[in-house]
């Protein structure tokens, strides 16, 4: 046992808040509680387990609904009261709800989910391009692109990447915002074309962090 898990401040019921924190997006998917034994059996199996404290039994998240969570990384904040599991959510639906994550409301009530924030933009992207590439849906811009075929969405890249340049040779910096979200959807496209994943291009950036 790790001085750290030895040492996690738990509270007068045996419980300590788990934060579940999307590995792929960075979005927050849930926030729940666990006690010692469902923190072990997390590091046992590799998915998520909780606590229920309304039902007082340990649970493991998706095992009647298929939503499971594997856990990448399991991190401890400053004060040993709080963990961060770091998961990978299976079906992308970590909500009772069935929305993608619990927290798809802001304080007026107003649905916020559509629109994702900053850190979270690209792997979100890949998702819709993923379902326009599978279903080819009427009146969408990368059904037509992916219909005339690979060779075409990288022409495009490469059209997109040289406003980049001309906007930065400018330095018009209004243009290389938005030419450079042009290039990033393009570039995104090509990605998601050959089944490669911007996590694992983002993986990459990270190994080479010293």
């Amino acid at each position: 046992m790790s001085d750290l898990l030895k040492n996690l401040k738990f509270d007068e019921r045996g419980l300590i808040p788990v934060v579940a924190q999307d590995y792929r997006t960075g979005e927050i998917r849930m926030v729940a509680y666990a006690n010692e034994e469902a923190i072990r059996k997390t590091l046992e199996t590799g998915y998520a387990h909780y606590y229920s404290r309304s039902r007082r039994k340990l649970w493991k998240k998706g095992e009647t609904s298929g939503e499971l969570q594997r856990v990448k990384e399991i991190r401890v904040d400053c004060d040993n009261d709080t963990l961060i599991y770091l998961i990978e959510q299976e079906k992308n639906r970590a909500c009772h709800t069935g929305e993608r994550n619990c927290f798809f409301r802001n304080l007026e009530g107003e649905y916020v989910l559509k629109k994702p924030l900053p850190f979270e933009v690209l792997p979100r992207l890949q998702e819709v391009l993923k379902d326009r590439i599978e279903n080819l849906p009427e009146g969408s811009y990368t059904t037509k692109l992916v219909k005339k075929g690979f060779d075409r969405i990288v022409q495009k890249f490469g059209e997109e990447s040289v406003e980049v340049l001309i906007a930065l040779m400018n330095r018009d910096k209004e243009q290389v915002v938005y030419e450079s979200a042009d290039m990033l959807y393009h570039w995104l496209l090509a990605l998601t074309y050959l089944g490669i994943d911007v996590k694992e291009v983002l993986e990459e950036l990270s190994r080479r962090f010293k």
